[in-house]
């Protein structure tokens, strides 16, 4: 087997990053698209089905005209899947910076990421932190982005219940759901992380957002059964689909704790994953 040198991993792994950022701003996965036509099909209200034909209409046109579903491309997510011949070094946060820098040029990308405190726009998406960047082990090497709007990151939300507090999990998450109202753009997909650490609760939570949404659990459809109720329905305008789904994702914690984080995204859940080729 011919060795290759470290730049070809670069190389590959930034012409990776910034495809599967292209594919993810532009069009849906085939699962959210699932669950949405199935609210539409179900919805009664004459507004929300006239919401839901304004979003089939933004996914065809993105589709047809290559360009972002929303012009909040958001801040990037990324997952890196590493098999043992993969080495973990500095050079892999390297690669995925430039293909997200690539990524901003070529799609384009609206640059959003900011110093927190002055503001000052890195005008690439790039800057102390960012891209946020996931590494787990796996067989394939594969990067995964999940470009995160403000409007639902911003009603997310974490919480530390005691451990006798279970009950509550439901009450949380759909509270959680009538304090955000319209303004995550609905029908949301609630991402819920149960357990771990105050920092891990969040991790999982956003995560959960990468599975598949036309299924879930007995808990899962409990969950997201209850937020329906509220009626908030698409973009805040009312309806009976206000969360396309509530997807789980949990981790073993302290006996004394039960941390609990609902991380919100609108109706475009968008993710993507592209193999990694060297």
């Amino acid at each position: 087997m011919q060795c290759r040198e470290p730049e070809d991993l670069q190389a590959a792994l930034a012409d990776a990053t910034c495809r599967a950022m292209r594919e993810a701003v532009i069009t849906l996965p085939p699962d959210v698209k699932r669950a949405i036509e199935k609210a539409r099909a179900g919805e009664k209200s004459s507004v929300a089905r006239g919401e839901y034909g304004n979003i089939a209409q933004n996914i065809l046109a993105a589709e047809r005209l290559r360009v972002p579903l929303c012009q909040d491309t958001g801040v990037p997510v990324v997952y890196l899947t590493l098999p043992p011949s993969v080495p973990y070094s500095q050079a892999l946060f390297d690669a995925v910076a430039d293909g997200i820098r690539r990524a901003t040029q070529e799609i384009p990308l609206r640059p959003n990421v900011v110093d927190p405190l002055t503001r000052h726009n890195s005008g690439d998406n790039t800057g102390v932190g960012m891209p946020a960047i996931h590494v787990r082990p796996g067989e394939k090497f594969t990067v995964t982005v999940l470009p995160k709007g403000a409007g639902a990151e911003n009603v997310s939300r974490v919480v530390m219940l005691l451990p006798s507090q279970t009950g509550k999990i439901k009450e949380i998450v759909v509270e959680t759901m009538l304090i955000a109202g319209g303004r995550p753009c609905p029908p949301v997909v609630l991402g819920v992380g149960i357990g771990g650490t105050f920092d891990g609760v969040t991790a999982l939570a956003k995560e959960a957002l990468l599975q598949p949404i036309d299924q879930m659990t007995e808990f899962e459809q409990q969950l997201c059964d209850a937020v329906n109720t509220l009626g908030i329905g698409p973009m805040g305008l009312g309806g009976s689909t206000t969360a396309l789904a509530v997807k789980v994702k949990t981790a073993a914690c302290h006996t004394a704790s039960l941390p609990v984080a609902v991380n919100v995204q609108c109706w475009a859940n968008r993710h993507a994953t592209v193999e990694v080729e060297w």
